[in-house]
Formats: structure tokens, sequence, C-alpha cells
């Protein structure tokens, strides 16, 4: 079988940050990294906070003015991270842009959770807002920075 492109990017050199994972036709695929993959410190996202971070990254992205252009916001199996997929209409800036807004949301969100209803969520009993917002506060430091050049995977 093919090897897919997720698996030929060099996880041993790859720190927290955003990049530019792959480009699909008019589909642009970001990898929001948010922890360093295999560390030794067995320092991945825990999964209420994750689950949590998943419903409130969604419905904000969902609810900028790139609403139409965004497929897909949802968490990496391997808990290091997201994915993030928009129309190329949006620009890596723009992208950049709702990230970062996503993430001073989530830091700032005081109330009930989106979604967390038995009827909206499969697994409504696990949620962790603090731990969301810990992520969250996480990564504004680590995007605070960040322009589209350092959206290049290193090798």
């Amino acid at each position: 079988m093919k090897k897919i492109a997720s698996f030929t990017v060099n996880h041993d050199v790859l720190e927290k940050g955003m990049y530019i994972s792959r480009i699909d036709g008019d589909v642009v695929t970001y990898d929001i990294r948010m922890k360093k993959p295999n560390n030794e410190e067995n320092d991945y996202l825990e999964n209420a906070a994750m689950h949590t971070f998943e419903h409130l990254f969604a419905t904000y992205a969902r609810n900028t003015k790139y609403a139409d252009g965004i497929v897909y916001v949802g968490p990496m199996g391997c808990r290091t991270g997201f994915y993030f997929l928009v129309r190329d209409k949006i620009s890596h800036i723009e992208s950049l842009n709702v990230i970062k807004d996503s993430m001073i949301f989530i830091k700032n969100f005081e109330g009930q959770i989106p979604g967390t209803s038995k009827q909206e969520c499969g697994n409504y009993k696990e949620h962790n807002l603090e731990g969301a917002k810990l992520i969250a506060e996480d990564m504004i430091a680590v995007l605070k920075d960040w322009t589209e050049e350092k959206m290049i995977y290193e090798q």
C-alpha cells in the first residue's frame, strides 16, 4: 500500500506550531501541533480536555466569517494536536488568524460548553473546560509570532 502523506513527516524533529500538512485540490490541511510527538515525558493531550477543546474550537471556527470555507476541525488520534481543513479561498495567514482567535476564545470561555447534551454528543460526560483552557493558553504563546514561513515542516 502507498504510504500516506502524514506518515512521511519526520516526527522526531516536529515541534509545536501550525504547519501546512497537505494541499489536495482546493482543500488545505493544517497540522495544529500542540504537543511534541513521542516525548519522553509521555505528555499528550488529555482526552476530556481535548474533547472540550474540539467542541469549542469547531464551534468558534464555524462561526467566523470564514465558516463556509471551513471543511473540518478535529483531533489527531495520537493526541498531539488537531487538524484544520479549509478551502483554499482562505489564505494561510487568514487560517492562522482563525486559529489564534480560536485559542483566545477557548482560553476565555465561560459557561455551558456547546454540544454537550446527551442528544448532541456521543460522550457527553467526558469534558474538561479547565484543561481545554490550558491547551489554548499554551498555544497562544506558541503561535504568538508564528508566520507563514514557519508553516513549512522541517525535514
